[in-house]
């Protein structure tokens, strides 16, 4: 941790049970994705800058979509279940109920707070033990704070009175600006001393964490706010519109971050970048890009216009041109596209290149390699230095299975062939434009594989009983010569 001891921290709890209605979604809404994370996922991230010596995740609705997905981002969360949404007093209460009778600080967040920084909460920590508060709120001051619970100070602000929520709030406590984030550090003693004492007497019928708050102050107990200017952080998501506001600020977030490290982006409004992208200096991002996954891009790379890479390394100085790729490795100076389709298990060495209206699916592609125009090439292993015409298919797969064929170096395959897997072409052989190959052609051979052009005169005529007027055309020509002889 940066600014308090670690170990301090004995357990983070993070609300996550709530149903989520205004999403209207058979997902639950903490398994809603922005910039490539589920927002449990950040909510995790953001706990664990704490290195709390326990991890509780709250589950409730839809609950075992939401364990299978805390099982792969945060295998080690202890997962509490609350059996009845009665509020987020009643998801403490939960949570503490999987944690041993345990000392020291307790930090209560929410799941659904997508753009909530780890930094901000060692930040309300640090607060917290410095002025020895038995519980530290954080809070901001916001543009429009209905629908918030509406943080009411002392006579002299110091301490926090207490927090109403909106629906129970009266006229005056409705115009206060300063709201209450949802995230909290308490002193794990008095809290669950708090959550116990905890009555439903409300307009809604639920157990407020909140009531805490006024619980705690009430018993003699100091509680602070640690307020922050970057109110967008204490935003929740409740539906669709929501999510695409807090989608696109955390986007403009990252992309500020790499454009600040060294990375042009020439139309941030038309650029996507997910949270676990790595970016060198000096690449550049045209319009229309889209890096998902763990895409990273070295030094010197272009991307784009109108490119989306899902999980994808690109080299140094290497070009991507509208096209899509998905596990995929672009070596140092390729160039790819434009309407290239790469699937998984394609890999560019150095300097080659994929071209036009080309589709790759696993496909080892050598160095200087080009394959430049309308191919499939599936299941392909190209050495060095070839050169692929126009048109090439390589047949992989005849009904039941998938074979891979093989292509030595510097050689060359006309346009509009097909390679029938499996076929090993040996270095420095040439196919002929049009043919099928169906066996191995050795090395320095060249294999010819269609059949014999042939030419019938005045076919058409004969057929259909009348002249074509290309054999029009012929007979005339034919004429004139025999008048100038």
């Amino acid at each position: 941790m940066n600014t308090t001891e670690a170990g301090q921290v004995a357990a983070v709890v993070i609300m996550a049970a709530g149903a989520g209605t205004r999403m209207k979604s058979a997902r639950p809404k903490v398994l809603h994705t922005i910039a490539g994370r589920s927002m449990i996922a950040h909510a995790v991230r953001a706990a664990e800058a704490l290195d709390p010596q326990r991890l509780v995740v709250v589950v409730g609705h839809e609950r075992e979509q939401v364990e299978a997905h805390l099982a792969d981002v945060a295998p080690s969360a202890i997962i509490a279940v609350q059996e009845q949404m009665l509020g987020t007093g009643d998801a403490v209460r939960a949570g503490l109920a999987v944690l041993p009778e345990i000392s020291g600080v307790i930090v209560v967040t929410t799941g659904d707070a997508p753009l909530l920084e780890g930094q901000t909460i060692v930040d309300l920590v640090a607060v917290h033990v410095a002025r020895g508060n038995a519980a530290t709120v954080l809070t901001a001051v916001v543009p429009d704070p209905t629908g918030y619970g509406h943080v009411v100070r002392d006579g002299d602000g110091d301490q926090i009175a207490c927090i109403v929520e909106h629906r129970d709030a009266n006229e005056a406590e409705r115009q206060i600006a300063e709201i209450n984030a949802g995230v909290y550090a308490f002193d794990g003693d008095r809290l669950r001393d708090g959550i116990a004492r905890l009555r439903d007497e409300n307009t809604q019928g639920e157990f407020y964490l909140p009531d805490v708050v006024a619980l705690i102050r009430a018993a003699g107990g100091r509680v602070g706010a640690h307020e922050i200017a970057d109110y967008q952080q204490t935003e929740g998501v409740n539906d669709r519109v929501q999510l695409a506001e807090r989608a696109a600020e955390m986007n403009r977030r990252i992309l500020r971050g790499w454009m600040l490290n060294g990375v042009t982006i020439i139309d941030p409004a038309t650029t996507w970048i997910h949270a676990s992208v790595d970016l060198a200096e000096d690449v550049t991002l045209l319009p229309g890009t889209s890096l998902e996954g763990a895409t990273s891009i070295a030094r010197g790379a272009v991307i784009g216009p109108d490119t989306t890479l899902v999980d994808v390394e690109v080299g140094e100085n290497a070009t991507v041109v509208r096209s899509q790729a998905t596990l995929v490795e672009i070596g140092p100076g390729a160039t790819v596209g434009p309407f290239s389709y790469l699937r998984p298990g394609t890999r560019l060495a150095a300097s080659s290149k994929v071209g036009a209206f080309v589709e790759t699916k696993n496909a080892q592609i050598g160095e200087g390699t080009k394959v430049p125009h309308l191919t499939y090439c599936g299941d392909a292993v190209l050495g060095a230095g070839v050169n692929i015409g126009a048109g090439t298919i390589f047949a992989n797969y005849d009904g039941e299975h998938k074979f891979v064929s093989h292509v030595g170096d510097h050689s060359f395959v006309g346009s509009d062939s097909v390679l029938v897997a499996p076929v090993t072409i040996g270095d420095n052989a040439f196919i002929a434009a049009g043919s099928v190959i169906t066996h191995d052609v050795a090395e320095g051979e060249l294999a010819v594989a269609r059949g014999r052009q042939r030419d019938i005169p005045g076919w058409v005529e004969r057929r259909h009983g009348v002249a074509t007027p290309a054999a029009e055309s012929a007979e005339s020509g034919d004429s004139r010569q025999e008048e100038a002889k």
